[in-house]
């Protein structure tokens, strides 16, 4: 009985001695708490070019490797983000984009990286914000025979993979995903950061497709609006969209073979610098609201 009494007692100082660390523990870090409690914003990139410079700029990091996926997760300017290279193409930035919803709960998600043009007028280092973002590899070809042969400027009847009745799907208008306002916003208010190309609103058509004929790319500018083209977007937005986490597609133009626009590889860096900016605006807005 002696010894049940004294643990007894052993265990009551303890559990008032934590309590009090605690306490002070609390108390003594409200600033670096406050920013904490906030869900982090994803920020995704297919490719090392699209993601790494991000994820060096980030402090308190720890990596994180799910399956193929691979997560940078740290602080920026004291905001929680995430960066994640999802590899790339739309069934890889899918599984990535599932995952982080799932196991990292986020705010919101930010998909940016680099593009192929579609529109004549965007220079290199043009940044386009997606207002839309829309999937330009789903279609339903018209019937042809054997020794028929193929023309892809025919493959017009676009075809939803998010139809409303599944058992009996039909082709219908390119459907388009609209960027969140509250990203928009964060992407406008921060535009004056960026001083190596324009930044405007516009349509991010993506596929597994890397489209080098210029009658199909006008085809989808001219039919459906598209500035740029890449592999990743359309799929996050998408899966974005079913677990109603706020998303937007950030794009850099790398090439423009519509107005013979070389290769880049310095706008990938250039887009993960201003998407910073992005996300910390957006982050600093959030909190505010929440206080």
């Amino acid at each position: 009985m002696k010894f049940k009494a004294l643990f007894t007692a052993l265990g009551l100082c303890s559990g008032l001695f934590l309590t009090a660390c605690s306490s002070h523990y609390v108390a003594s870090t409200p600033s670096v708490e406050v920013k904490s409690a906030l869900k982090p914003i994803i920020i995704q990139g297919a490719l090392p070019v699209e993601s790494e410079q991000m994820a060096s700029k980030l402090s308190d990091v720890s990596v994180e490797t799910i399956g193929g996926w691979k997560f940078w997760k740290g602080t920026y300017h004291g905001y929680p983000v995430i960066i994640s290279k999802t590899r790339m193409g739309m069934s890889n930035s899918a599984a990535a984009t599932a995952i982080a919803i799932e196991r990292y709960q986020p705010v919101a998600i930010i998909n940016q990286g680099t593009s192929g043009g579609h529109d004549p007028k965007l220079n290199v280092y043009d940044i386009v914000l997606g207002q839309y973002t829309t999937n330009i590899g789903a279609f339903k070809t018209p019937h042809r025979p054997v020794g028929g042969g193929s023309d892809a400027l025919t493959w017009n009847e676009a075809f939803d993979v998010l139809p409303k009745d599944e058992s009996d799907p039909e082709p219908i208008a390119i459907r388009k995903f609209t960027a969140d306002q509250g990203l928009m916003a964060a992407a406008q208010r921060v535009k004056s950061t960026y001083s190596k190309g324009k930044v405007v609103e516009g349509t991010i058509g993506s596929a597994d497709v890397w489209n080098n004929e210029l009658d199909r790319i006008k085809f989808f500018n001219t039919r459906y609006g598209t500035s740029v083209e890449e592999m990743e977007a359309a799929s996050v937005a998408q899966i974005a969209s079913q677990f109603n986490v706020p998303f937007i597609g950030i794009r850099v133009v790398s090439n423009n073979i519509t107005n013979n626009g070389k290769y880049d590889g310095g706008t990938g860096e250039a887009c993960q610098e201003y998407v910073l900016h992005v996300a910390e605006d957006y982050m600093k807005n959030l909190k505010a609201k929440t206080n």
